[in-house]
């Protein structure tokens, strides 16, 4: 497993807004595709989406209780009952309709009064307040009109918004198609859970770290596996992931040791780097780069806090660019609870907890520490500077779940 590099090793940083353009500008958006509606939240939208008629179609009512011509003096006899569904007759002049709400409100109608608003004796309403004209009806066409946008391209579609795309009718939607991810852990030290450690060996988790970030954030897992430590098993499994995947993510032996023989192998494969550290605290040694193919590759730290920042502040913006979204970090501001120290050349990315717009800090701010970080479930982003943060100081964080 990858180590952090030591602070005052002489070398580029690369600051993190740079290496993101750099990847950015390194993809090409996937093609698109037709997905079927309860396929479709997650996805991301790949043209945008019309809507083909006006929503809701007719006028309906907002309540339960009478359709009538507010231009006629109550009471007024029922004359007709109206369910949701039904197709109704026009009212008869100088007449109420009983009507439920999502029912079609009838020709010659212009108001709702509710249930609640009238005296109804012997099939004969009166009104309990003045009815004003439009008063309880929505409106055909005032959720959408026929040739609306309803969902810009490059959203990514929440069961809410897949809901919004049945609701107009509609059964499939164009939405690029999901990037192809293979995983790649390295180090012969790496044991897989519920097996026995030796002295020292540790138990792997980083596969799960990013395969399941990136699941969660649209991709398609291909396949995790591990990598044996020696330069021709790294190569022959960079190799093939490149060869099935749109995005590769390693993490470990992309360092400087004797053992780290990620760089060496991609080089062999003709992979072009994009960069090679970041100017980060943890995840410094990043190295990513694309193959010929136009497969993008990232070479993580093996440390999984290190890993984390990378995945987050590099490969979901990635992910976003592959599928047509904005690459942009999803973040949000929230107050320190304790104070932190800042670094001169590099932002720190710490794991903490937000709750109620206030980051608690929980004692993860080194690499390797994974259980202290375990209820984290934001990255907190502590700019660059010769100081210390207070506490109540505003900062930016990255949501985690």
């Amino acid at each position: 497993m990858t180590t952090e590099l030591p602070a005052d090793l002489p070398h580029h940083r690369t600051p993190v807004e740079e290496a993101r353009a750099l990847i950015v500008r390194a993809v090409t958006p996937l093609p698109i595709e037709q997905v079927a509606l309860r396929e479709l939240a997650g996805r991301v939208v790949g043209a945008p989406v019309i809507a083909p008629h006006d929503l809701p179609r007719h006028a309906n009512s907002a309540m339960d209780g009478f359709a009538i011509d507010s231009s006629t003096p109550s009471p007024w006899p029922l004359s007709a009952h109206i369910l949701a569904g039904d197709d109704p007759a026009p009212l008869t002049p100088g007449t109420a309709a009983a009507i439920a709400t999502g029912g079609v409100v009838p020709d010659g109608a212009d108001a709702v009064i509710p249930l609640e608003r009238v005296l109804e004796e012997r099939d004969v309403i009166t009104a309990l307040a003045p009815v004003e004209a439009g008063a309880h009806i929505r409106p055909a066409g005032a959720d959408a009109r026929a040739g609306d946008v309803v969902l810009e391209r490059g959203l990514r579609l929440s069961p809410l918004a897949a809901s919004a795309v049945s609701g107009l009718g509609l059964t499939h939607i164009p939405c690029a198609r999901r990037p192809r991810v293979v995983v790649l852990t390295t180090g012969d030290e790496l044991v897989a859970p519920g097996e026995p450690l030796r002295r020292g060996q540790i138990h792997e988790s980083n596969s799960v770290l990013v395969a399941s970030t990136l699941a969660a954030a649209g991709c398609e897992i291909v396949r995790t596996g591990g990598v044996a430590d020696t330069g021709e098993a790294t190569r022959r499994a960079f190799a093939d992931a490149i060869a099935d995947a749109d995005l590769v993510v390693s993490t470990g032996g992309v360092s400087v040791g004797p053992r780290d023989h990620v760089k060496p192998a991609l080089r062999a494969l003709g992979v072009e780097e994009l960069f090679w550290r970041i100017a980060t605290q943890p995840g410094q040694p990043v190295w990513c780069g694309t193959a010929p193919s136009g497969t993008l590759v990232a070479g993580l730290p093996g440390n999984p806090l290190s890993a984390l920042v990378g995945l987050h502040l590099l490969l979901i913006p990635a992910v976003r660019a592959l599928t047509g979204a904005s690459p942009e970090p999803q973040t949000v501001r929230a107050e320190l609870t304790a104070p932190i120290g800042q670094l001169p050349a590099r932002l720190r990315a710490i794991p903490m907890r937000l709750a109620d717009g206030r980051l608690e800090q929980l004692g993860a701010s080194l690499s390797h520490q994974l259980a202290r970080a375990a209820q984290a479930n934001a990255l907190a982003l502590i700019p660059t500077g010769d100081g210390e943060l207070a506490a109540g100081t505003v900062v930016d964080a990255v949501p985690l779940d």
